[in-house]
C-alpha cells in the first residue's frame, strides 16, 4: 500500500491559513468504494483509508514512513504567489484604470 505525504492547501473558501503548517501521510486506496444499493451508503472494506496521520515536519513523515516499511510519495508544497499592495495604491496617479465612484 502506497502512502502520500504532502502539505495541505488553504481552504478555498477563506483567505486563513489554519491546518496548513502541518505534513499529513495519507494511505491511497487499495480498494474502490461500493455504493449500498438499499440505502446509497458510500462503503470501503479499507481501513487504512479512514488513518490520517500529521507530523511537524517533512522529515518526521519521511522517517516514519522508511522506520514502518511504507512506501511512500513525497509531494512538495507550492508557495502561492502573493503581491503586496498597499490601499493608497488604489488612488495612485499610475493606476491603469483611474479611480471614479
Amino acid at each position: 500500500m502506497v502512502a502520500r505525504i504532502y502539505k495541505p492547501s488553504r481552504n478555498a473558501m477563506q483567505s486563513g491559513t489554519a491546518k496548513t503548517k502541518l505534513w499529513v501521510l495519507d494511505y491511497e486506496p487499495e480498494q474502490p468504494r461500493l455504493v449500498e444499493p438499499l440505502m446509497g451508503y458510500t462503503s470501503s472494506g479499507d481501513m487504512k483509508s479512514q488513518l490520517r496521520l500529521r507530523f511537524d515536519s517533512k522529515e518526521e513523515a519521511v522517517a516514519y514512513a522508511e522506520r514502518h516499511g511504507i512506501a511512500y510519495q513525497l509531494q512538495e508544497p507550492k508557495e502561492p504567489a502573493r503581491r503586496r499592495i498597499a490601499y493608497s495604491d488604489n488612488f495612485s496617479f499610475r493606476r491603469v484604470g483611474q479611480w471614479t465612484h
